[in-house]
């Protein structure tokens, strides 16, 4: 058993260049803790991944440094067997999407503070078939937009990147051409047979910053994801409106289709791309989505979307409970 008892994945590939901060300013944030930090740096995809898999239950903590991809990276290779760690996220990518629906700072010093703080609360996640997802799984035009984008374009643009490729180059000129998908979709004893354009199944306020719910209705602990269907769409401009009424939370049942569920069970009649938090899942005819309730404990600061009461602690305290 190694004398560390926090273990920090960084992947050096993440976010800006300009702004992603170097392994020793990362150890220098956090403080005391970095005296019993062991670093872990990425090399290629899916790095992440192998190393929380190997070392994951070695430590108390397991810190993720990266984007999005990699925390789900991270999260997809911890063991799911025995004592699990907490999972602290610095967030240094392209869009932070998670980060931000949850309200981790997306500044080092603020997220590493909130690691420091010692305050977790459980987090739902997903499974896609055999996979994980962190907080969002979907399909349907644009779907592409995250694995599409070339990484130069997204450090350098951000979230805009997504805008500006996926709308501006992908969604609107295949409008075209678009064609609905059949979908039978099972979910909580209900069933849906019918076209569908576009779905999405997610754990947060947002879902790609394009549909926004009511935040009332959302919670990050509640085994219950959040689902969306889009019925019709003719046109690019049908298409924004539908956004706009997604922002205003109109859920009119002949174009849009909102609901929440714990366990869903989606079949195309032809393969059907997904991505699950901005990567490609690969095309898949069946869909198995279970929602794992709490199946993290996640360093984040309290709110409202948290059902349960959070566990807070010293750091110190922290280690002692898995001492």
């Amino acid at each position: 058993m190694s004398s560390k008892t926090t273990l920090l994945i960084y992947n050096p590939r993440a976010g800006k260049s300009l702004t992603r901060p170097k392994p020793e300013k990362l150890l220098k944030a956090l403080g005391p803790m970095a005296d019993s930090t062991h670093l872990a740096v990425t090399a290629y995809p899916g790095h992440a991944r192998e190393i929380a898999a190997v070392e994951g239950n070695r430590y108390q903590t397991v810190i993720c440094c990266g984007g999005d991809g990699t925390l789900n990276e991270v999260i997809s290779g911890l063991p799911q067997a025995g004592p699990r760690p907490a999972v602290g996220y610095i967030p240094i990518g392209s869009t932070n999407d998670l980060a931000s629906n949850v309200g981790i700072p997306t500044d080092l010093q603020g997220a590493a503070e909130m690691i420091r703080s010692g305050q977790t609360h459980g987090y739902d996640v997903g499974t896609f078939n055999d996979r994980f997802f962190t907080y969002i799984a979907s399909f349907g035009p644009g779907v592409s937009v995250s694995y599409a984008t070339p990484q130069r374009v997204k450090n350098v643009l951000g979230y805009s990147a997504y805008m500006i490729n996926g709308f501006g180059f992908q969604v609107i000129p295949t409008m075209r051409a678009l064609k609905p998908r059949h979908i039978r979709v099972e979910y909580d004893g209900n069933v849906l047979d019918e076209d569908f354009y576009f779905g999405t199944v997610s754990n947060a306020l947002s879902a790609g910053g394009m549909f926004r719910f009511n935040k009332d209705e959302v919670k990050f602990d509640d085994g219950l994801f959040e689902v969306v269907l889009i019925r019709r769409v003719r046109s690019p401009l049908q298409l924004f409106s539908l956004l706009r009424k997604m922002r205003r939370h109109e859920y009119d049942g002949e174009t849009l289709v909102h609901f929440q569920a714990a366990s869903m069970r989606f079949v195309f009649d032809k393969p059907e791309v997904w991505t699950l938090d901005g990567e490609s899942s690969g095309e898949v005819s069946e869909v198995y989505i279970d929602v794992k309730n709490e199946a993290i404990r996640l360093f984040s600061p309290n709110g409202a979307h948290f059902v349960k009461e959070e566990k807070k602690a010293s750091y110190e305290q922290l280690l002692q409970t898995y001492s």
